[in-house]
């Protein structure tokens, strides 16, 4: 009798180790097919087969089922008689709306312009400059500020990607002591409105792209902090908000090269008071041969934005080239430290 069941990953030889990395890729795909589908919207209300799905979703029945299959062997549907499909738990979580935006972030990771990025990941190691715009023939934000729907789901899939942060980074660190933060590149004002809903004393300031920021106040509202909140519209690289007692950068710095990030971080120097500090939220890379998922991430920064994880030492290096001095990094109960800097 053949036994399907398969072996655990350290069970497997090296070389078919190595094969099972390389073909992730399968799997990305499949479920980002099963997303742009909605077959999980579809399937909400109760299970279906493939004929009832193929004409709402507009596929051939046959190929529908099949991937349908394939869903259910990765746990996302389960199938029942009469080659009906339901949702798993794993599956509902791919519904629209679903608290963690997966739907949002496997479209935005796993859509087409990511996928012709990694086309170019041997440019990026052979010139150091981004698969994303050989490829796509422009930088991922420009990209993103011309395709409104995609940008959304961008913005939804940073919520989803970090959540698990946000109530890392507002309980890891006193924010509490400051009278104003100002968070530059926040988004939709998730890592915001974690501060000011643990702590009650701070004001802050929501700055983004105008399109970005655009779609803050519901996030706000549903926190409860809508009044405590002043948005404003910019470019990190034109300057910052002034007035601030501490400026947050969270996931901000590792998207851009070196000669950017000295610009983003002199503006911030510029506006903040003499006694203001600089927390930046970002993976800090453990060195030497510590697994640590970052350091594939920083692969995805090269190949993406165009920059790059760093290591403590190399954001001091960074820090001091804009003016500041690293003062700690505090650890937080997520894969983010907060760099706290101050100025030199």
């Amino acid at each position: 009798m053949l036994d399907t069941k398969a072996p655990a990953p350290h069970a497997l030889p090296p070389h078919a180790q190595l094969i099972q990395m390389a073909v992730g890729s399968w799997v990305s795909a499949v479920v980002y097919a099963g997303a742009k589908l909605a077959l999980a919207d579809h399937l909400a209300a109760g299970a279906k087969n493939a004929a009832e799905l193929a004409g709402p979703t507009g596929t051939h029945a046959p190929s529908l089922h099949r991937l349908m299959r394939s869903l259910a062997g990765l746990g996302i549907l389960t199938e029942r008689e009469g080659q009906r499909f339901a949702l798993t738990p794993l599956g509902e979580a791919l519904q629209s709306g679903a608290p963690g935006s997966a739907r949002s972030t496997v479209l935005a990771f796993c859509g087409p312009a990511f996928w012709h990025a990694w086309e170019g990941f041997g440019h990026s190691l052979a010139t150091g400059e981004t698969g994303f715009e050989k490829m796509v023939g422009m930088p991922i934000f420009e990209y993103l500020a011309k395709h409104p729907e995609e940008a959304s789901h961008f913005s939804a899939a940073m919520v989803g990607y970090h959540g698990a942060e946000t109530p890392a980074v507002a309980a890891a660190y006193d924010f509490g002591r400051f009278g104003t933060i100002v968070d530059v590149g926040g988004a939709t004002g998730n890592l915001l409105a974690a501060i000011l809903s643990r702590h009650a004393a701070p004001r802050g300031v929501l700055f983004d792209r105008p399109h970005v920021v655009a779609e803050a106040p519901a996030l706000l509202k549903a926190h409860g902090i809508q009044d405590r909140v002043t948005l404003e519209g910019g470019s990190f690289f034109e300057g910052v908000p002034a007035g601030g007692d501490a400026y947050v950068l969270s996931h901000i710095i590792h998207d851009w090269n070196e000669d950017r990030c000295v610009t983003i971080l002199g503006h911030c120097r510029k506006a903040m008071a003499p006694d203001g500090r600089l927390l930046i939220v970002e993976t800090v890379l453990p060195p030497g041969d510590t697994p640590h998922q970052g350091k594939v991430l920083d692969m995805v920064m090269l190949v993406v934005p165009g920059g790059q994880e760093r290591t403590e030492a190399e954001y001091a290096d960074l820090l001091g080239k804009a003016g500041f001095k690293l003062s700690r990094v505090v650890p937080t109960d997520s894969s983010v430290s907060v760099v706290e800097a101050v100025p030199a």
